[in-house]
């Protein structure tokens, strides 16, 4: 018998092998991190459901997260794994850990306060995580992926990327 099946509650060792997941366009965070694992479950036959929120409809990295989250539970003796799409509630900023907020700023990304106005698509003042001012600018409201804007601080003149609230 597979010696995690054995363990006391195999339900709680998938949620910590898929919660370390790292996600593949800001690999400083998990997928536990940006609140997007929504539910781990273990059904009567063994087989591991995993939930994930994208956290955009058309977010390219969704099958390469589920991919990665089949590995690592195979990886650890899970043998059968279903990953699930789920679109509601839709993913918000709002999801994202204390301890991803922390890890984004540390490695450079501003991490997005609370969600903003409706319809509000970049927030008007943005901490600059490299020197902490408000001084910042947009750039473009595109950054290195399509949820993250760019922006410049006039502090330190460096620009940043910065995650866009929804």
């Amino acid at each position: 018998m597979n010696a995690l099946r054995a363990t006391a509650n195999p339900a709680m060792r998938a949620r910590e092998l898929c919660a370390g997941v790292a996600d593949p366009e800001l690999p400083v965070v998990t997928i536990g991190d940006l609140g997007i694992l929504r539910d781990v479950a273990v059904v009567e036959d063994g087989t591991v459901v995993v939930s994930l929120t994208p956290t955009y409809s058309g977010c390219p990295a969704t099958e390469v997260i589920a991919a990665d989250v089949t590995t690592a539970l195979r990886g650890a003796g899970f043998e059968a794994v279903e990953v699930r799409t789920v679109r509601s509630p839709a993913w918000t900023t709002d999801w994202i850990t204390d301890a991803g907020r922390r890890k984004l700023a540390a490695h450079g990304i501003a991490p997005p306060s609370a969600v903003g106005a409706p319809g509000v698509i970049v927030p008007l003042a943005v901490r600059c995580p490299l020197c902490g001012s408000l001084g910042t600018a947009v750039v473009s409201r595109f950054g290195s992926s399509a949820c993250r804007a760019l922006y410049r601080c006039a502090a330190c003149r460096e620009t940043f990327d910065a995650i866009k609230p929804h």
